[in-house]
């Protein structure tokens, strides 16, 4: 019995230790325009894939993607941070996924504009888009591409 007490006692002081960081890994602080509809949808995309979110609706959008060092060509309708790293925009959760466990030594990444088929824009026809990866000067480069199923 003290062995089982002694083993669940090891098991609560891990979940403590790390549950935080698992945590933060996984929660987003969205900044948004409120009168802006495809925005909520995204934030409804993210919280249906897992991800806890905090959304921010009362900071001017120039002023939060300016403090984030979102550039002019990767800016869309909406900026989210999580665990250190920009996401601008309509960005598939495949592509945050792997934003996370690359790890580049970037700002961030995003989906310029507002690209038909992307997650919250799902009305119109679909198109094909790029999520560009920005880097700490300012530079982007392509990070995944997406098209519409065939």
């Amino acid at each position: 019995m003290k062995r089982w007490f002694s083993r669940w006692g090891v098991t609560l002081l891990f979940a403590a230790l790390f549950a935080p960081a698992a945590l933060a890994a996984n929660a987003f602080d969205v900044y948004r325009d409120p009168s802006c509809g495809c925005c909520g949808a995204w934030v409804d995309y993210m919280r249906a894939q897992g991800y806890t979110v905090t959304v921010h609706q009362d900071q001017p959008m120039a002023a939060v993607k300016a403090r984030f060092g979102v550039p002019p060509g990767a800016v869309s309708c909406h900026t989210a941070v999580i665990d250190g790293y920009v996401v601008e925009g309509h960005v598939p959760v495949e592509d945050i996924r792997r934003l996370l466990a690359e790890r580049p030594d970037a700002i961030g990444i995003a989906a310029p504009g507002m690209p038909m088929g992307s997650p919250g824009m799902e009305m119109g026809a679909p198109e094909r888009y790029d999520v560009v990866l920005i880097g700490r000067d300012g530079s982007t480069r392509v990070f995944a591409t997406h098209a519409p199923a065939a």
